[in-house]
């Protein structure tokens, strides 16, 4: 008898997002045939085209959001799986994602979510190292070499120095989550996965789940909220109040200058290897 499958993609797909077939082409293409669906609070003609040219299911948030943030939880709860991933509309993921993150659950059915190391797409190209990628692969050995705790500590390792957890990468075990609402859409609505994964971090008993394989790409494109959010300064301001949750506040002003100079990557002329 064939095994139920057990991971979702909801394809979150926000306006008219130019890279939305890629992002589907891309989970579509998987070597376990996760079910996929799409998840908007920006019902449209171009989102529906795409639903109906993959046979695709479409949940609408009837909550008018106005950034992605905000359908996140909708996203998450609406997998209707044991395993959902948020599948960002202009981002990629590589063949195996899903096969590998099936795996890693049935080795630690105990964890809260499971994430994966990523590159970049910049420019139509893959970038697998810069300033920021070094940083955070830094920031996440301890969990590389954990792979799986349930350590409060050990999980904020990924957290406290900066947010080296790629949002996109993410796949949530939703009977593991004890709440209905994971992320936060006000004050730190810049780093609302941030606050996320610092959120789930405090759940007793459930693991945060490391696979350190680059299996999706995640974009950077000058029109993304994370870019438009380093040009007002508005990200910098919400990143010092997360910081502001692990350490004292002299120390959490030091370390927001300095990770405020990684934002530099997130620039499309930044290309260096």
């Amino acid at each position: 008898m064939e095994e139920p499958i057990i991971h979702t993609f909801v394809v979150l797909a926000y306006k008219e997002s130019p890279y939305l077939e890629n992002a589907i082409q891309s989970v579509l293409n998987q070597d376990y045939p996760s079910k996929v669906i799409i998840g908007t609070s920006t019902d449209n003609e171009y989102i529906r085209s795409y639903a109906k040219k993959y046979n695709l299911d479409v949940v609408v948030n009837p909550i008018k959001n106005g950034n992605n943030i905000g359908d996140f939880d909708f996203a998450w709860s609406h997998g209707d799986n044991t395993i959902v991933t948020i599948a960002h509309q202009d981002d990629q993921y590589d063949h195996d994602y899903s096969k590998k993150i099936v795996e890693a659950y049935h080795k630690h059915p105990e964890s809260i979510i499971l994430f994966t190391d990523y590159y970049e797409v910049r420019n139509g190209e893959r970038v697998y190292t810069n300033t920021l990628l070094k940083i955070k692969r830094v920031l996440l050995f301890p969990m590389k070499l954990l792979k799986s705790t349930k350590s409060k500590f050990w999980k904020q390792s990924a957290l406290r120095w900066g947010n080296a957890i790629c949002c996109p990468s993410v796949a949530f075990v939703p009977h593991n989550i004890p709440f209905e609402k994971v992320f936060r859409q006000d004050e730190f609505i810049g780093v609302g996965d941030w606050y996320g994964w610092y959120n789930l971090s405090n759940v007793d008993q459930k693991a945060f789940t490391f696979i350190p394989e680059p299996l999706m790409g995640h974009r950077i494109d000058e029109e993304t909220h994370t870019s438009r959010e380093i040009r007002d300064g508005s990200r910098t301001r919400q990143e010092l109040e997360m910081y502001k949750k692990f350490w004292p506040v002299w120390f959490a002003k030091l370390l927001n200058h300095f990770y405020r100079k990684a934002q530099d990557s997130n620039k499309l002329d930044n290309l260096t290897q």
